[in-house]
């Protein structure tokens, strides 16, 4: 979305009113003036829905007073909002492992590959390690560094290096080959069982 964080603060206080609302609008007496406009702004965008004539009329009859002004949420900017709440926020400083993780920092297109795997977990054999997905979901970003930072368990870890062997089978080996080595874990293919098994490299 288009703007800034007050736009964000607007969409955030219309859907807030617009639950105690009694007809479905939130009315101008329910919003800041600089509300407002950048809900007028979102409109635009189609992140909300601004009363037209017919319909302040139709809320001036209701409410037995002139309506000037009327509001609502549109379901994508529900969606926009539900999003950015769910999004990760910025890192400002690396995350602190506990005693029994270890913090690991994914380049852009190794958390893509890794978000692929959590995000097919009910329907993989072989499903993401128990926290991996919330870690993941939580993983923080670390702009000048360019990295995504989580805090990992060994067994996650290992999850993490499966992510990118079936990466590696369908075309792109760089995730899995600079895993490995950096964070001393590898999956590889047991000859002798037929069967992927994690290892380290030291």
């Amino acid at each position: 979305m288009r703007g800034s964080k007050s736009c964000f603060e607007a969409l955030g206080a219309l859907r807030e009113r617009e639950v105690k609302a009694a007809w479905g609008w939130v009315l101008s007496s329910d919003v800041l003036p600089q509300h407002q406009q950048a809900v007028e702004t979102a409109a635009g965008q189609g992140l909300a829905e601004v009363a037209d004539r017919e319909m302040r009329a139709e809320l001036s009859a209701l409410e037995g007073h002139p309506i000037l002004w009327a509001a609502r949420l549109t379901g994508l900017g529900h969606d926009v909002l539900t999003y950015a709440e769910a999004s990760p926020a910025p890192a400002r400083h690396r995350a602190e492992p506990m005693a029994d993780e270890q913090l690991v920092e994914l380049r852009p297109a190794e958390m893509d590959a890794l978000r692929v795997y959590v995000g097919a977990a009910e329907r993989l054999r072989v499903a993401p390690a128990g926290g991996l997905v919330e870690r993941v979901r939580r993983a923080v970003f670390d702009g000048p560094a360019n990295r995504w930072s989580l805090c990992l368990t060994g067994e996650q870890m290992e999850s993490v290096a499966y992510a990118f062997y079936p990466r590696a089978v369908c075309g792109s080996v760089a995730e899995a080959n600079r895993f490995a080595p950096e964070y001393d874990v590898v999956v590889r293919m047991d000859r002798s069982t037929g069967s992927l098994r994690s290892a380290r490299l030291h």
